[in-house]
């Protein structure tokens, strides 16, 4: 419950739209309650004293409550989904940009699938939340109270009657609630993971073809889904056991009041109006009890949804601006010295990948890292743009350690061209200008022309204006690099890293990339 409460600031610049949604949903709940009376007046001074004209002046009232209600009821529906709707899309934009300040640690801790279960279905749940929240949350609990009250008023000794399976009613919901919640949770894990194997073998298709494991990765996506399908009839089948128990509390309730009710009745205490009335005003307190079990159900998943979303926004990300971090001078130095650097992906005392590595690079230098699989060159270099910190030692750029300037500032000063290439969907224009979006078409040139790029994207349809698709799927693995690396050299870097970045890339191509970069 208190992940929920921790949400309540996304409602904040909302609040006038959500409170007027809970006033129309609290005059909903008087003009409810005025049903029953106008029905005992229809009973009691219409029908048994056979005046027509109360009938029909009672019956005009209630079609006029029955109207405004219908009106009210359609204003708290539009202003609740207003809201709702403005909820999840400040979510996803908090969640979007909480993301954007992750570390590269951070990112090893969180799967790309279970990112976006938090930024599409745990948005989307709380978005529900909110809107049955603003829709039945306060009309249930006001309906409930006063028809308590009314009831009383009605008949005390019957509503004393009442009171046990009222009471007995409230345990059976408030039980429910404790035990879906839990249920819910595990339902939204089963989810992360079928999302994850989903988006392993979207991303990796070709591979999963060309290695012949569709069948294999066949097999896992279906236990996956076949787990989520378990849990998600799990929880089903245990909410729709809810229903029927309290229909037949309600059921229970009516006998009582017949019974009961009756007895006054020939006895003279009640009148036959006031047993229809009490009978609706039963109906009426029952009715909130099944909408607050609908309503747990929202909330059960809410609150997993929020327990979730929750973990996201209150990271603290393992790579941060030191206060007060003054940025890079402009006029930097490109000297690079390493201090008896080492690191470790684990905080818990593992191998450490680095170990006391000591390192200097001084301005137009080019220095070369080599090395084994798995000897830590990746690593070593990601230490430099603060993609990791240092487990231990320094990392010092013109004698300043990386960790007490802005990150932004030293981004400024050092590209990188990873192993791994990411192309964006667009034109190859705009990947080129991905780092430098103001950059000139001759800049751009320029840099493909660096890259050995500039021929192959004139041979393209439409050159520069060609379109990329997602993750530069219809080009060749040599023609990405060369576009990350003219993409890198267009943000002009006072330092420049390639991390294996020729490797598709034919040697005569190689060395004419280097004989550019050396110039």
């Amino acid at each position: 419950m208190a992940h929920v409460f921790r949400l309540t600031g996304f409602v904040k610049p909302y609040w006038r739209r959500a409170l007027a949604a809970l006033a129309l949903l609290t005059a909903l709940v008087f003009l409810d309650l005025a049903i029953p009376r106008l029905i005992q007046r229809i009973i009691d001074q219409g029908v048994a004293q056979h005046d027509r004209g109360v009938v029909i002046q009672t019956a005009l009232i209630m079609l006029g409550i029955s109207l405004l209600s219908a009106v009210l009821a359609v204003g708290n529906n539009i202003t609740s989904i207003q809201v709702g709707e403005s909820v999840a899309r400040d979510l996803r934009d908090a969640l979007f940009t909480k993301i954007q300040t992750f570390s590269y640690g951070d990112l090893d801790r969180h799967q790309t699938g279970q990112l976006l279960v938090r930024l599409t279905s745990d948005t989307s749940i709380l978005q529900r939340l909110t809107q049955v929240s603003l829709r039945i949350g306060t009309r249930a609990p006001l309906l409930m109270i006063g028809s308590l009250i009314l009831m009383v008023r009605t008949s005390p000794r019957l509503a004393l009657t009442l009171l046990p399976l009222l009471l007995v009613t409230m345990v059976v919901i408030v039980l429910f609630i404790l035990r879906v919640e839990p249920l819910f949770r595990k339902v939204q894990q089963k989810l992360d993971r079928l999302n994850t194997v989903l988006q392993e073998n979207i991303a990796g298709a070709r591979l999963v073809k060309a290695f012949v494991r569709a069948a294999s990765e066949g097999r896992r996506f279906e236990s996956a889904n076949e787990d989520f399908t378990a849990h998600s009839i799990s929880v089903m089948r245990f909410m729709s056991a809810m229903s029927p128990t309290l229909t037949a509390f309600v059921n229970a309730g009516i006998v009582l009041v017949i019974w009961a009710g009756g007895a006054q009745t020939v006895q003279g205490d009640l009148s036959v109006g006031e047993i229809v009335a009490f009978t609706n005003y039963l109906l009426t307190t029952m009715t909130p009890l099944i909408m607050l079990t609908w309503l747990s159900n929202v909330w059960a998943n809410g609150i997993a949804s929020a327990q979730r979303v929750n973990e996201i926004l209150e990271a603290t990300p393992q790579v941060q601006d030191a206060p007060g971090a003054p940025a890079l001078p402009a006029d930097v130095v490109a000297r690079v010295t390493l201090e008896n650097v080492s690191f470790s992906y684990e905080d818990d005392g593992a191998e450490p990948a680095l170990r006391n590595i000591n390192l200097t690079a001084g301005p137009n230098e080019t220095v070369a890292i080599l090395g084994a699989t798995g000897a830590g060159k990746s690593t070593l270099i990601h230490l430099l743009p603060r993609f990791y910190d240092a487990s231990a030692g320094r990392v010092l750029i013109d004698g300043r350690d990386v960790r007490e300037v802005t990150q932004d500032s030293l981004l400024a000063h050092v590209g990188i061209v990873p192993q791994e290439t990411i192309l964006f969907s667009g034109s190859v224009r705009d990947n080129i200008r991905y780092g430098h979006p103001e950059a000139s078409e001759e800049e751009v040139v320029a840099a493909a022309k660096a890259a050995q790029a500039h021929d192959f994207i004139m041979a393209l349809a439409e050159g520069y204006d060609s379109h990329v698709e997602q993750r530069g799927a219809n080009l060749s693995g040599g023609q990405k690099q060369r576009i990350a690396i003219a993409r890198a050299l267009l943000t002009q870097p006072s330092i420049l890293i390639l991390d294996d970045s020729t490797s598709s890339v034919d040697v005569e191509t190689e060395t004419r990339i280097q004989d550019a970069l050396e110039d």
